[in-house]
């Protein structure tokens, strides 16, 4: 599986390199692109200031640019945080799409949207502030609307950034179930 794998307001740091190579170390092809360009933000404030200096816009011109060479063999797009949210932008306009995998981050949907039979997973923790339960209820709806096959996994006690052994959200057990659905769903696509 070719997979496109796209960082939080963190940057591309140790955790996400961690997380490609355990992908690839499972048989897949990972890129993960630095919609930052070399710049890594030392906290969640530094990250949004950076996301918001940058703008949503050029990131996610950013994203498609990283994505094209690929996006004809069929992506599965993931993310973490920001990343999440770019990579249901990307997944969602993208008919060739094979499959997205959310970690901690989804996007708004504008009303027409067509995600139809698109395999997703959501995987958050149970009181995210950044994800909160109306909005992924919301979310659902949407995505089912829209005609996707949603999975969404909740995960109770862990932080916003909980697979991210470097932070402080970490939760081990979260994690490594987190990255065993994960490899479960990424093998029926």
């Amino acid at each position: 599986m070719e997979i496109l794998l796209i960082h939080s307001v963190y940057g591309v740091r140790p955790a996400l390199e961690q997380a490609a190579g355990r992908l690839r170390e499972a048989g897949h092809e990972v890129h993960v692109p630095d919609l930052f360009e070399g710049l890594s933000p030392a906290d969640m404030e530094e990250g949004l200031a950076l996301r918001d200096e940058i703008g949503t816009d050029e990131l996610l011109k950013r994203a498609v640019r990283a994505a094209a060479p690929y996006s004809d063999k069929g992506l599965v797009y993931a993310g973490f945080s920001l990343g999440g949210a770019i990579a249901q932008n990307l997944a969602l306009a993208d008919e060739k799409a094979r499959g997205l995998v959310l970690f901690s981050g989804t996007s708004d949907l504008p009303d027409d949207a067509s995600a139809e039979d698109l395999p997703v997973q959501l995987h958050v923790t149970e009181n995210d502030p950044f994800e909160p339960h109306d909005w992924l209820n919301a979310w659902y709806l949407r995505m089912q609307r829209a005609g996707a096959d949603v999975e969404v996994y909740r995960y109770p006690g862990a932080g916003h950034l909980y697979t991210d052994p470097d932070l402080p959200d970490y939760d081990a057990d979260a994690a490594e179930a987190t990255w065993r659905t994960v490899q479960g769903f990424l093998d029926s696509l």
